[in-house]
């Protein structure tokens, strides 16, 4: 899955979505949260790739076309002058293309905080290595095997991921409310009946390709849908790993504290036995006497 989510990549690259600017392209994305991936659990490997395969793509390649003319091709039966622009502003504020590419720079973003946590940690794991072996350069062996390395998602960055997880289901839960309060659900209508000012009266309008948009609304909310479904999995999995870490900690002293007691009880019982045979040996002494 990650190559072929590389493949597209670089696919991409090629043809890069016409709403992003030239500073914004979906391959430098894909660096920065691929650096991630590698530190992320089976889950999150998962979510990259439908990320990139099932949402970024289809926004890219497909549904830019299908929404290219909705301005244009949105046609009203009236000739009064500016009726049509404002029943189009009025039944679409935002564009269904625009709003997906905000959705997914929202819900990549969180990702970026654990990538710089990785980044500081192997930046402090570089200087200790450089304190221990007291060279100012490290040798090119020592820097592969740190940038290779796997940081282990426990103390402060199990923090850093779950939050990111969390911020992850809050603005995917936030975008699909968005999105089906703002159209009044996910499905398309094919007319639509405007009496906003200035048009003379209660016209009609009429949406291009209304059952095409419709398919491809409900699937990448359905994308979004499945991508939650692995957050929220992901987080339970982090978060009973952590459980039983904890567990087994606190199993772990109680064990070492029952040992220490155990060997207290032992040694007083052999010294009441010590101090029994003493007065023993003295009561008998006594009596010879």
């Amino acid at each position: 899955a990650q190559q072929l989510s590389l493949l597209i990549v670089l696919f991409l690259i090629e043809f890069p979505c016409g709403l992003t600017s030239a500073t914004m392209s979906w391959a430098a994305l894909y660096s920065q949260l691929g650096g991630v991936n590698k530190h992320s659990t089976s889950l999150g490997k998962i979510w990259l790739s439908v990320l990139f395969i099932f949402r970024i793509t289809i926004l890219v390649l497909a549904a830019e076309k299908v929404w290219g003319d909705e301005q244009s091709d949105f046609k009203c039966n009236t000739q009064q002058p500016g009726c049509r622009n404002v029943c189009y502003d009025h039944f679409f504020p935002v564009s269904h293309i625009r709003l997906w590419c905000l959705q997914l720079i929202f819900v990549s973003t969180p990702a970026l905080l654990v990538a710089m946590h990785v980044a500081y940690r192997k930046r402090g794991d570089k200087r200790s290595v450089m304190a221990s072996t007291g060279d100012d350069k490290m040798k090119e062996t020592d820097l592969q095997t740190l940038r290779k390395k796997r940081l282990p998602i426990t103390g402060p960055l199990w923090w850093t991921y779950t939050f990111s997880l969390f911020f992850r289901l809050l603005f995917e839960g936030g975008f699909m409310y968005a999105m089906y309060f703002i159209y009044d659900g996910f499905r398309m209508p094919r007319l639509v009946k405007c009496e906003q000012w200035p048009c003379p009266n209660k016209v009609d309008c009429f949406i291009s390709r209304p059952t095409e948009k419709t398919v491809f609304t409900i699937f990448m909310v359905a994308s979004s849908a499945i991508c939650m479904v692995l957050n929220v999995a992901e987080l339970c999995y982090l978060i009973g790993k952590a459980l039983i870490r904890l567990s087994c900690r606190s199993q772990g002293r109680n064990t070492k504290h029952s040992g220490t007691s155990s060997r207290t009880q032992d040694s007083a019982l052999l010294e009441n036995k010590r101090n029994d045979m003493l007065s023993s040996s003295d009561s008998n002494s006594n009596k010879n006497m």
